[in-house]
Formats: C-alpha cells, sequence, structure tokens
C-alpha cells in the first residue's frame, strides 16, 4: 500500500463481526452467523474475504476484530493469524456504536492519533483494487480532520439501503475524489430511489466510517456523552487485569444505538463528514433474494446452487438453493424460489418474500424455539 499516502501508517483497520443475519435463516444463526459462511463460492467465509481485503491496506498485525464471546473460537479458526490482543469480545451485541467507539478507545489509548476504519465482516466486494483506492483515499479525508465514509455507486433503485447525498468537492490532498456529505437518507420508496438514481448525486450507504479515533470519539460524545463515558472506562481497563470484572460491571449499562446516528448523521450535520464516492461491486448479502442474484449475474431465470453437497434436479426453475444436508430436492416449474435445507429446518420462499424471513425468525423466538435459532 502506498506508505506516501496521507495518514495510511497510522491506518488501523477494524471488523465488527457480529449479528445473526436473521433474514438469512436458516443458513444463518445465532452460532453461526453469516460472515462464517461462505456465500460467494470462494472457498472461504465472508470474514475471511474481509482480512483478505484489509491486509494489504494496513497490515496483519493493524487489524481487530470485534465479535461475540460465542464466536471466538470460530473467529480464530478462520484467521489464524490474527493477533489475541486484536481480538475484542462483546459480552453481548450493543450496536455499532459499541462495536466501533470500543475499538476507537483502545486503539487510542495504545496508539494516539490512530486512523481507524470500520469494515463490516459480512459484505461482498468485487474489484479489490478499487477498494483500496477508495480506503486509501479515506485514509487522506480522515488525516485532514474529517470522519469519511465511502458511497457505493447505485446501480439499481434499492430500496434496502439508506442513501448519502453528496454535496461540494472538498480538494484535500491525497483525496481527489472527497465531497461533502450533504445528508444522509433513510431506506426510501421505490419512486424516491428512482428519483435518487437519476439524479447522480446520490450513493449507497454501506456503513464504511474512516476516522481519526480521537475524532470519532469525540463526535459520539457530543450526542451520546454518557455512552463514551463508559466505553473510556473499558478501554482504560482492557488492557489490564481489572478487564473482566470492569466489563461485567459497566456492559450492562451500555447504549444500543447504531453508530449512522450516533456520529454520522449529527457530524453530517454540521460539515464534518466527507465521502469517497466508489465505483466497485458490493452486496451486503442482507436476504435470499440478494443471494441469488449474487450467483445469478442478475440473470432471472438461472437457479443459483450452494451446498457442497448439494444435490437438485431442476426443471425450468429458477431462484436460489441452499443445501446443506445432501438431501435430493426436486424443482419443476418453480419461479424465482428460495430453499434452504439444514438438518433440523427447511425454508421455502420466494425472492419476492424474502425479507420477511426475519419474521419468522422472531415468531421463533416469541415461541420460544431457540433450539433452532
Amino acid at each position: 500500500m502506498q506508505s506516501s499516502a496521507p495518514g495510511i501508517d497510522r491506518f488501523y483497520s477494524v471488523i465488527p463481526a457480529g449479528g445473526i443475519g436473521s433474514r438469512l435463516w436458516p443458513l444463518s444463526r445465532a452460532d453461526a452467523p453469516k460472515f462464517l459462511h461462505d456465500l460467494t463460492g470462494s472457498g472461504q467465509s465472508l470474514l475471511r474475504d474481509t482480512w483478505d481485503r484489509l491486509a494489504p491496506i494496513s497490515g496483519e498485525q493493524r487489524i481487530m476484530v470485534v465479535t461475540g464471546r460465542a464466536h471466538r473460537a470460530a473467529v480464530e479458526e478462520r484467521i489464524p493469524e490474527l493477533a489475541d490482543h486484536n481480538v475484542v469480545l462483546e459480552a453481548d451485541p450493543r450496536d455499532s456504536s459499541v462495536a466501533i467507539g470500543l475499538a476507537a478507545a483502545i486503539l487510542e489509548r495504545r496508539e494516539p492519533g490512530v486512523i481507524i476504519g470500520s469494515f463490516a465482516a459480512d459484505h461482498v466486494i468485487r474489484d479489490t483494487r478499487a477498494f483500496e483506492r477508495a480506503v486509501v483515499e479515506a485514509v487522506a479525508a480522515a488525516d485532514a480532520g474529517y470522519i469519511a465514509t465511502i458511497g457505493i455507486a447505485p446501480t439499481e433503485p434499492a430500496v434496502g439501503f439508506g442513501y448519502i447525498r453528496c454535496g461540494a468537492p472538498l480538494d484535500l490532498p491525497g483525496a481527489p475524489s472527497a465531497r461533502l456529505v450533504e445528508h444522509f437518507v433513510e431506506k426510501p420508496d421505490i419512486a424516491t430511489a428512482r428519483g435518487y438514481l437519476a439524479d447522480g448525486g446520490y450513493f449507497w450507504n454501506a456503513g464504511m466510517f474512516i476516522s481519526r479515533a480521537s475524532l470519532l470519539l469525540e463526535r459520539l460524545g457530543a450526542t451520546e456523552p454518557e455512552l463514551l463515558d463508559n466505553l473510556l472506562e473499558l478501554a482504560a481497563a482492557w488492557d489490564t487485569s481489572r478487564r473482566g470484572a470492569t466489563v461485567d460491571r459497566v456492559w450492562p449499562r451500555l447504549k444500543k444505538i447504531a453508530i449512522d446516528y450516533s456520529v454520522a448523521e449529527p457530524s453530517a450535520a454540521e460539515g464534518k463528514l466527507a465521502v469517497i464516492p466508489a465505483h466497485f461491486g458490493w452486496d451486503d448479502v442482507g436476504d435470499f433474494a440478494s443471494l441469488a442474484k449474487l450467483h445469478s449475474g442478475g440473470r432471472s431465470s438461472d437457479l443459483a446452487i450452494l451446498g457442497e453437497n448439494a444435490r437438485v434436479l431442476s426443471d425450468a426453475s429458477s431462484g436460489v438453493v441452499v443445501s446443506q444436508t445432501g438431501r435430493l430436492i426436486s424443482l419443476i416449474g418453480v419461479s424465482d424460489i428460495v430453499v434452504v435445507d439444514t438438518p433440523d429446518a427447511l425454508l421455502v420462499t420466494t425472492s419476492e418474500n424474502a425479507q420477511r424471513v426475519k419474521a419468522v425468525v422472531d415468531a421463533l423466538k416469541l415461541s420460544g424455539r431457540n433450539d433452532v435459532l
């Protein structure tokens, strides 16, 4: 990576690896969330793919993974290079402000002046060279005093993503593409999304944030002072023998709030947020419809088949089949079908209804069926 790029020598990657991916149930479970699965056919997990993208930028010794206690063994199995001091275990999930804020607080104590970048463990990115160029520009923007995000050029009027409205160019050294963020836009309806696509000044919000750790903490403290105080208390004890007792005492007090609301949106409102418009393929694999699209190249007539021992017979059918059982699955004359066959649960739906899978998970929770969650 370009050692001469502004701030890159102080850059540290952070990978929040949390959530269960409930819209991908029953493939994704609490004990095996989607970032631990191979959803691309690469032969390795999404988490490993994320690590491999970031290692050339920050170096393997400058990547921190924030994950749940239950996932530590699986994370370390997939990334044996991960340094022990760079594993941050959450007592229980508290959303992205805690995951990213705690990482920032720990790293700032270890290395004052550090620049951090947060990149989700479960996203799919094509064209890693374009990704690297965008991250290097975002680091330069962070070095110049902005909180930076990477905006994804929309390829369709998607209603499942938030959008970023770009403002004026910032003319920053090392970040020629950087523009001011005017505001964030929540997930729109289809008509509004079509307008954003036609406008050309809107980008998808992929949740990638790059900033000086000290600035991110300062911005968090401006909106959530109590949360910041708790995170700083945790960070002060993290590399000491007091960590366990401090986590037990402080963790239950931590507020659940997304970093978009605690840091990004308020920073945009005050002219402190920059965006690097990026042009690489990106997908958050949020449901089985996006998984089918990922494997079909956007061709609705294709049937995507995942599973090492999948046995599928198909006649005039399309959609996606995920098999973990080796059981023979036959499809005849069905369009946009979703079939997920696991040893203890079977899901059958359509791409159109893929977002509703989360409702099944919610119903299972209410009924106490935790054995299949």
